[in-house]
């Protein structure tokens, strides 16, 4: 947790120095409120509670600095309350920030319902996180119930926790089954017996018991391991005749889908027939809502592998291996496909790492397999899982290790896996619904692509007039059939919505949705150039 103090009187993030109206030197930074004039050609005011577009002209150069607006706060019926009041209590809470967004929980639109009483002294207000798991809602309410208690009229504060999962970010063009899942993590190695299925499991039941509702998608036809690994009462699949759905059985809370429950065992079939199972168990299941699916995804790189890819869209990844060399060959080819498909790879698990005995620690398959897979690709976070009895045990007996030894060293390993699961796939999720956006102030459209600090601006009429499609582009002979004087240069985009992690779909005037992967938009001609944070002239 981190609380951030800001001084009108002076602040870090702002300088400007002017010896003459020729030259200045300007430094960028959110500060309260001012206006600062250091020449006659332009005055620049700045304001915390509602940031806008700040214009400067300078010669013939213009430049732009562009900060998010502050989300709306939803404010309930007070018998006297004033807006001083109000200002002073969001003031107070905008104190604590995001570690995930790295922005205030007033600007994420968290704070809702706020209720004041000046005269008795009392604040209420409820705090709607984005998914029940969030690892430090403890710390936020604790940090919002002191942040407002120090106020000098303030003599009692309420606080309520409440969680409204956020909803898949293109959900009208998923299957009905997966429409009301928020996050799909996919667990894989592309290699067998490394224990990915364990992790999967394990996981999953994490994250359940952080709060979450989670279900688990066993992909392995040729062998599924969710039947052994979990015991629910109910071991075959039902059908909703009506429907013509899966309906899921539970294991402790958690939904469960798996060829091993379909009554058929093992699968002997050639792989397109193994793709469209998949595809019918997969979309056609009554998930309901869901915080987290995680799929266990089948060994290799293979059909089966991108006909998964390609029908869900996947939050991240978690890459599952062991210290052997050969594991990491199989592993590095399943980054390398994840990252052709713009799946993020969130963190790497190293199984069977080590075992201690006689007072030592003894690593039988080597080391350093997690730590290159982390190093090679970029990778953030490494888990190192050693070798358990119990763990294997745990997995034949049909009840996970997590819940079969809530407080053991293993579980207590899963715990960071799955706050890093739930943090990380809140920051891909904020950084894909705010990657392409445009402001209609400047006209202009804004991109930043995730896991890159470059933010570059487009011209409308630059985005569509590069339409790749068949409806722009003749697909035989490579013919432009949209021509330049086609589109006219005050076009506007109707609607930005982000496609997965790789691509958003743009809506036109006429009709016309574009998609324009991520690619292909930072390879236009840019409107303005990519903004440093200090800007000298």
């Amino acid at each position: 947790m981190q609380l951030l103090h800001a001084s009108s009187s002076s602040s870090p993030y702002l300088s400007i120095n002017s010896s003459k109206p020729s030259h200045f030197t300007t430094t960028w930074g959110l500060v309260p409120s001012v206006t600062v004039k250091s020449s006659p050609l332009f005055s620049i005011h700045f304001s915390q509670r509602n940031q806008a577009s700040i214009w400067m002209s300078h010669k013939n150069s213009t430049f732009t600095y562009i900060t998010p607006k502050a989300a709306p706060v939803e404010v309930g019926p007070s018998s006297a309350s004033t807006g001083t009041a109000e200002d002073d209590v969001l003031k107070a809470l905008s104190q604590i920030i995001d570690p995930d967004f790295g922005t205030d929980i007033v600007t994420c639109g968290f704070v809702k319902d706020l209720q004041i009483d000046k005269d008795l002294g009392e604040v209420s207000f409820r705090l709607e996180l984005t998914t029940p798991a969030c690892p430090i809602k403890d710390v936020f309410e604790q940090k919002a119930n002191e942040v407002v208690a120090v106020l000098p009229w303030v003599k009692n504060v309420k606080v309520t926790m409440s969680a409204q999962p956020a909803k898949p970010l293109f959900s009208e063009q998923l299957p009905a089954g997966l429409q009301t899942i928020s996050n799909i993590v996919a667990v894989s190695s592309c290699k067998g017996g490394v224990g990915k299925s364990t992790v999967a499991v394990n996981l999953a039941y994490t994250l359940a018991d952080m709060g979450a509702r989670v279900g688990i998608f066993d992909a392995d036809v040729y062998g599924p391991s969710l039947p052994t690994m979990v015991s629910p009462e109910n071991r075959v699949l039902e059908m909703n005749a009506e429907k013509r759905t899966i309906i899921p059985t539970e294991y402790l809370g958690v939904k469960l889908v798996s060829f091993g429950f379909a009554g058929q065992g093992r699968a002997i079939m050639r792989g397109p027939m193994v793709s469209g199972v998949i595809d019918q168990l997969l979309t056609t299941t009554e998930w309901g809502d869901l915080d987290y699916l995680i799929i266990d995804m089948p060994p290799g790189t293979g059909d089966i592998q991108l006909t998964l890819c390609q029908i869900v869209p996947l939050t991240a990844a978690v890459i599952v291996t062991t210290p052997q060399k050969l594991s990491f060959i199989d592993v590095a080819k399943g980054v390398r496909m994840f990252s052709k498909l713009k799946v993020p790879c969130v963190a790497v698990v190293e199984n069977m790492c080590h075992f201690d005995a006689d007072g030592k620690r003894y690593h039988p398959f080597g080391r350093g397999s997690g730590s290159q897979v982390v190093q090679q690709f970029g990778i953030p976070h490494l888990f190192d899982l050693p070798i358990r009895p119990t763990l294997s045990a745990s997995g034949d007996s049909g009840m996970p290790e997590v819940v079969a030894d809530p407080q053991g060293e293993v579980s207590k390993i899963f715990q960071n896996l799955g706050v890093c699961v739930v943090q990380q796939c809140a920051k891909i999720r904020q950084q894909v619904s705010t990657a392409v956006t445009y402001d209609k102030s400047i006209k202009a459209i804004k991109v930043k692509v995730p896991n890159s600090d470059e933010e570059i601006f487009l011209h409308p009429a630059t985005v569509r007039r590069n339409d790749r499609s068949a409806q722009s582009v003749d697909e035989w002979s490579g013919e432009q059939k949209l021509q330049y004087t086609d589109i006219p240069d005050d076009i506007e985009p109707e609607e930005i919505r982000p496609m997965g992690n790789y691509a958003v779909s743009i809506t036109w005037p006429d009709g016309f949705s574009q998609i324009a992967p991520y690619d292909q938009l930072q390879t236009m001609e840019r409107l303005v150039d990519a903004l440093q944070p200090t800007i000298q002239t």
